[in-house]
């Protein structure tokens, strides 16, 4: 096999046992078709020389990767699903396929999702559609030019099977896709052991977690609750970044969010078109649970719950100390992706909780596109031409504009250079809105072109160069 010399095989979880994940076998496809492979973050993994007959081989029949994992394994957890407790969860479609270090010594896994039946798959079929695939692609790619912490989407195969599902013009065809993540370990882990009254367990969990994500709590004196409190961080830091995106995942269950807080599992996602508080990715979230205003709530009461297993083991003060925390680091995350995504440096609290609140208040009476006004203004003042004679211009005036500008203007400018990029050429930004999903997807669907396909990722690719948001900071990227 001709993996490159950066490959380093690091299989970790898989040694806590069969208490913590289930070995599987993957499913035998009857077809492989490429479709999707990610020439950008195979390289910093060592599996950028693979070629075709060894990408089919790995990642669509899923033959163990050099000196890793030997067998699939499907991780158990639980979780609250809307807020009721599932027992019945764990890995139903998906398994933990491999893990390996990457060019910076990160420990990442690669899992998998359509990969076939597992013990908990209970009624389903183990399987995903193409466009299911297609849509998580397309998530992936976009939040990780806009600065979010995401998983990425590293392969994807067509498997040539017809599928029967009730939200798709059925039969529909069928996938297997593998992500690239930091970790997937869930909250929802978590509360498996804790439902089984496993304090050893739990105390194993933390073990892992913090040799494999978070090394500098090894010598805490109270490690649930330093755990707890990094999770806090990560996870205030996602949901900040999703806000400053315009970004609704739609399903923010316990077992939707993970230790490493990193963005993952793009089912019925969506992005804001204009600002609507209310606005709701799922058809089911008929109460708006999970709509877009409420997700920084919707994650500290996963968090809450999150405390509530740790606290087996754990100092329960200590844990709700940690917990009261949320608020303030998630303001603080919160300021910090709306300049990173403004291109503006902080003038200080006050001043930058006024340029956020003087921007949603235009962006409510002017309803105009959350991509677009973000991409006109992107640096503020140093983007006052090009902005105000764009298409958008006559929209640039009132009230509420005249406040958000005055908010700008007293914050400078980060890497105004930025501006020179060709993305910046353009009349609209890339967006990838529910229409553009759609456009992208109807193309394959009825002609099996996937130029479009192509295409929007080298624009989205193109955009995230532009912008340059978070390298290092905000995620791993390469």
């Amino acid at each position: 096999m001709t993996v490159s010399a950066t490959y380093r095989p690091d299989p970790r979880f898989a040694a806590l046992g069969d208490d913590f994940s289930d070995p599987v076998r993957p499913a035998d496809f009857p077809e492989a078709h490429l479709r999707f492979w990610n020439d950008r973050w195979a390289g910093p993994v060592g599996l950028d020389t693979l070629d075709a007959a060894e990408r089919a081989a790995h990642f669509h029949r899923f033959q163990a990767l050099p000196d890793n994992q030997s067998q699939p394994r499907a991780m158990r957890y639980h979780g609250h699903q809307f807020r009721t407790y599932n027992p019945d969860l764990g890995d139903g479609r998906g398994f933990l396929f491999a893990q390996l270090r990457d060019d910076q010594d990160r420990l990442l896994d690669l899992a998998t999702k359509g990969s076939g039946t597992t013990p908990w798959s209970r009624s389903g079929d183990g399987r995903l559609t193409l466009k299911g695939a297609v849509r998580e692609v397309l998530a992936a790619e976009m939040l990780e030019a806009l600065g979010v912490y995401t998983s990425k989407a590293f392969a994807v195969f067509e498997t040539g099977e017809a599928l029967q599902r009730n939200d798709e013009p059925s039969p529909t065809r069928s996938a297997v896709l593998t992500r690239l993540g930091h970790s997937h370990v869930r909250l929802g882990t978590f509360q498996r052991h804790a439902y089984e009254g496993e304090p050893e367990r739990i105390e194993a969990l933390i073990g892992h977690v913090i040799e494999t994500c978070y090394p500098g709590l090894a010598e805490a004196e109270d490690r649930p609750a330093a755990l707890l409190e990094a999770v806090i961080a990560a996870n205030a830091r996602m949901a900040a970044g999703w806000m400053a995106a315009g970004f609704v995942h739609g399903v923010l269950n316990t077992d939707n969010i993970n230790v490493t807080g990193e963005s993952f599992d793009y089912g019925p996602w969506r992005f804001l078109p204009h600002y609507e508080p209310g606005f709701t990715a799922a058809y089911f979230d008929h109460s708006g649970l999970y709509c877009f205003a409420r997700q920084p709530e919707a994650v500290y009461w996963a968090l809450q719950q999150f405390a509530g297993a740790l606290s087996l083991v754990g100092d329960r003060s200590s844990l709700e100390t940690a917990l009261a925390g949320f608020p303030a680091v998630y303001r603080t995350a919160l300021l910090e992706a709306f300049l990173a995504r403004f291109g503006l440096a902080s003038a200080g609290e006050a001043a930058d909780e006024a340029l956020v609140r003087a921007f949603l208040a235009f962006m409510e009476s002017s309803q105009l596109p959350w991509e677009g006004v973000i991409f006109d203004w992107f640096c503020g003042e140093a983007s006052a031409e090009r902005a105000m004679s764009g298409p958008r211009a006559p929209a640039y005036t009132g009230e509420t504009f005249d406040t958000w500008r005055t908010a700008m203007a007293a914050h400078d400018p980060v890497r105004p250079e930025r501006l020179g990029h060709a993305v910046f050429g353009q009349d609209d930004p890339v967006a990838m809105t529910i229409e553009v999903v759609e456009e992208t997807w109807a193309a394959i669907d009825a002609a099996d072109d996937w130029s479009r396909f192509e295409q929007r990722i080298a624009d989205i690719r193109a955009a995230g160069e532009g912008y340059d948001l978070g390298r290092g900071r905000l995620g791993f990227r390469p």
